[in-house]
């Protein structure tokens, strides 16, 4: 993984958990749902992009190193069961 996007991705997960954090403490100080339920459909969404950027790692490296050196096979079978894995949100 290049280090920049190693770099971006540590970035997001950070701030992911500082809003986890943050919905934790509305939870506790029994803050109204709505705004509870919009905070985490942020977290959600910032899950998805971090998803995006992995997904987009793995296909522009490990995927071609793998269709280069004759694993296509398995190539096909991870892009398969990540593709299985998005359809069940």
């Amino acid at each position: 993984m290049e280090e920049k996007i190693k770099n971006q991705l540590t970035r997001r997960l950070k701030v992911i958990e500082g809003q986890v954090k943050g919905i934790q403490k509305m939870v506790e100080k029994e803050e109204y749902c709505v705004d509870i339920i919009t905070q985490t459909s942020a977290v959600r969404q910032a899950l998805s992009s971090t998803e995006d950027v992995m997904l987009n790692n793995h296909l522009s490296t490990h995927v071609v190193e793998q269709m280069k050196s004759g694993g296509h096979k398995r190539a096909i079978a991870e892009i398969l069961s990540v593709y299985k894995l998005s359809k069940k949100k």
